[in-house]
């Protein structure tokens, strides 16, 4: 089992006729093509499918079809493969796929190779069972007919085929040497799936293929990437998106020592140089000169003025909705004839990413221009090709990719434009040799693409008895989907999904919903973000459930359950982590909250205790618990550890991360001034998997929507008043205290 290594995804002739004069059979749809030849110098032995290989050493090379960022998928996707195959794990190579969607395609996002939304586990699974059961059987099938017995006589062991009456064993490496590719694939059907109860991978802890590599430092990421010849580029981006360099000092850039040339680019100012500081310096040396076309819609955009206007479309009623959201039953009906109608205001700041690895990429674009190779980390292997063909106006077979590993994603890198690609790309051309473009975080931070700002109105009417009966949200918020993936906006027919997932309140018994959005376009750069819409709109909804819980006069988990009467798995994870926090039990100079979401069908109970520095306002988080059912868990301790990363990239968003425009333009440059959570920051974590007999669903970025409302119920039984914006910052603390 070894990490994973960059890998390069064209075919030649050759390789693909090894694959179709070996043992190949593509386990696919009937339109995916009928042979596909896994990349000879990455897998080895024998491609018994385009999925699995098998050497004579017995050592089996599984393809990897997602990214991996640090999730995990990059292994627990191979091992579902390797369960029902009976692989010994230990004779594992887990094998970057290459792009060929038809066959390694994500279900869950139409086929495309792209690795986001926690959905990996969730849509590959019983694919990969079933192509790992037909790759068992396939060399059943070839046992049976060695030796002339039944194939219901031979069954497997770990990589190996056992005749138990004569006691005749052979292994995978010595039967992958013999045998024979049946035409069409055996059909898996699910009952021939292996029962729970005799998994021995699935359920089960493993060491993550790429964790080696990366303790003893010989994994390679985008930035380790070196080839004859490369230089460096450096861009100075339009501070607006769609603003153009009208003037820049070019004679003074070009005296810097080390620099090689100045482009003009579409968007900025590129900078290729001998070294990266020489780019670095280059580029700060067109800040300094700059004078910008004030093309594009953000220019006179303020983030603390727009919010405003936003908080306020959302309570004046008479502002009209851009969409019905989502609907169910009556709400408005429900609103006029209730007992009581309680209301809330929620606001949703812009937030970064703040993924640890800056953006970077290699490119090599030929003389003629006519074909490209790029190393890059991506969330998404086809939008990455697309980008490039796009760009130089080729054919998507006319560009190469190696992908490595990603020093985190979040969002940040599945855009469909994947511009810091573009970069890499247009400085090559000009060149006409290799370059690596590298962003400083102070260009990661400057041309961040962010979560968008919301505001929320919400109203709930109750009936005389007290039974919540209607819901009633309004959402402002700044556009999305549109600008990071028009293609997918147009197919989801103009929906923005992801600004306004996780509105629905679908496990609670809540009769009558409404969620209707007011839609905004400020010119900012958004994206997707871990935990997309849920992270803003869960914080509203499940702040907005306590104060209903207040206002009824009963206890906030007791309100859940009784929410959650037709969701027992949802009951099953509120009960356990109420009694693994002592909830109810008194704390000097602290307080509990609690929250719980159903993010995609991953169910998610949280409780939070914090104390408050009043003269500060500095809330302290000290213990975090949390439960988590996503199904069968592929791999528990991978679960706690993403659950925990979740936890902690949600203390930022909930405490401490901001991002402020000004004139279009993100005023914060660095961590200094952009503050993610310090080691000192972070509480301690009681993170219990609530595996059970379900499909597996996302486990990646779940817990995150979950943090700041439990923090914000916290806060409010503790201080007794409410923050209503996220970051729950200090300057807000003290204002709200008065």
């Amino acid at each position: 089992m070894t990490g994973m290594p960059a890998a390069s995804f064209t075919l030649s002739r050759r390789q693909w006729m090894v694959g179709v004069a070996g043992l190949t059979f593509a386990f696919v749809s009937r339109d995916a093509p009928a042979f596909a030849a896994v990349q000879a110098s990455a897998a080895k032995g024998k491609a018994l499918t385009p999925w699995v290989s098998i050497a004579d050493d017995g050592t089996i090379s599984i393809m990897a079809p997602a990214t991996e960022m640090g999730q995990g998928s990059g292994t627990s996707l191979p091992l579902i493969v390797a369960e029902e195959l009976d692989a010994d794990w230990t004779k594992v190579l887990v094998v970057p796929a290459p792009v060929i969607e038809k066959i390694y395609g994500n279900p869950g996002f139409g086929g495309m190779m792209y690795t986001a939304g926690s959905n990996a586990v969730r849509s590959y699974y019983t694919p990969l069972r079933t192509f790992g059961a037909q790759v068992r059987r396939v060399l059943l099938d070839n046992v049976a007919r060695r030796w002339c017995v039944l194939v219901a006589e031979v069954t497997t062991e770990t990589s190996v085929v056992v005749h138990a009456s004569s006691g005749r064993r052979i292994g995978y490496g010595d039967i992958a040497a013999f045998a024979e590719t049946p035409q069409v694939a055996p059909e898996i059907k699910p009952g021939d799936l292996k029962p729970a109860s005799q998994f021995r991978l699935i359920g089960r802890d493993v060491l993550r293929a790429e964790l080696p590599n990366k303790v003893n430092g010989t994994a390679t990421y985008s930035i380790d990437v070196q080839l004859p010849g490369m230089i460096y580029g450096a861009v100075l981006r339009s501070p607006v998106e769609g603003g153009t360099p009208q003037s820049f000092d070019e004679t003074v850039i070009r005296k810097i020592a080390g620099v090689l040339d100045v482009v003009t680019l579409p968007y900025g100012v590129g900078v290729l140089a001998s070294t990266p500081w020489a780019a670095f310096d280059g580029k700060a040396e067109a800040e300094r000169s700059v004078k910008w076309n004030r093309t594009g819609k953000g220019w006179g955009f303020d983030s603390t003025k727009g919010m405003q206007a936003f908080a306020a479309d959302a309570r004046n009623l008479s502002v009209p909705v851009t969409n019905d959201w989502f609907k169910q039953g009556d709400a408005e009906a429900s609103l006029k004839t209730a007992a009581t109608v309680v209301e809330g205001e929620y606001r949703c700041d812009y937030a970064y990413h703040a993924q640890m690895e800056p953006l970077n990429a290699t490119a090599t674009v030929s003389p003629t221009g006519d074909s490209a190779e790029v190393w890059c980390g991506t969330q998404s292997q086809t939008m990455a090709i697309e980008a490039v063909a796009k760009t130089l106006g080729i054919s998507r077979d006319k560009v190469k990719l190696n992908y490595t590993l990603l020093g985190g994603g979040f969002g940040r890198r599945g855009h469909r434009d994947e511009e810091f690609i573009v970069d890499a790309v247009l400085l090559s051309q000009h060149a006409k040799r290799p370059v690596k473009s590298m962003w400083t975080r102070e260009d990661d931070v400057h041309n961040g693409r962010l979560r968008p700002i919301t505001a929320h109105y919400l109203r709930a009417a109750l009936d005389p008895s007290g039974k919540l009966v209607g819901w009633h949200q309004r959402i402002a918020g700044d556009r999305v989907t549109p600008y990071q993936d028009p293609v997918r906006y147009q197919m989801a027919k103009h929906k923005d999904f992801i600004l306004m997932l996780g509105v629905e309140l679908r496990s609670y018994d809540i009769a009558n919903q409404y969620c209707g959005l007011i839609y905004r376009d400020t010119g900012v750069r958004t994206s997707s973000l871990r935990g997309i819409g849920f992270t803003a709109n869960k914080f509203a909804t499940e702040a907005f459930m306590d104060e209903i819980a207040l206002k009824r006069g009963v206890d906030p988990i007791a309100l859940r359950l009784e929410l959650l009467k037709h969701t027992p798995r949802g009951q099953a994870v509120v009960r356990r982590v109420a009694d693994m926090a002592d909830w109810g039990k008194k704390r000097e100079g602290r307080a509990l909250g609690f929250a719980f979401i159903d993010y995609s069908d991953s169910l998610i109970g949280a409780v939070a205790e914090i104390s408050l520095d009043r003269p500060t306002g500095r809330i302290k988080v000290h213990n975090f618990w949390c439960t988590i059912d996503c199904g069968r868990a592929v791999q528990p301790d991978n679960v706690t550890a993403q659950t925990e990363s979740s936890i902690v990239y949600g203390l930022g968003m909930a405490l401490t991360e901001m991002i402020t425009v000004e004139d279009g333009a993100i005023q914060q440059s660095n961590f200094y001034d952009y503050e993610v959570m310090r080691m000192r920051d972070v509480p301690e974590m009681h993170i219990e998997v609530m595996s059970t007999d379900n499909p597996p669903t996302g486990a990646g970025q779940m817990a995150t929507p979950v943090v700041a409302p439990a923090i914000n119920n916290a806060f409010a039984a503790l201080a007794g008043v409410r923050l209503r914006e996220t970051p729950m910052t200090p300057e807000r603390v003290k204002r709200a205290l008065g």
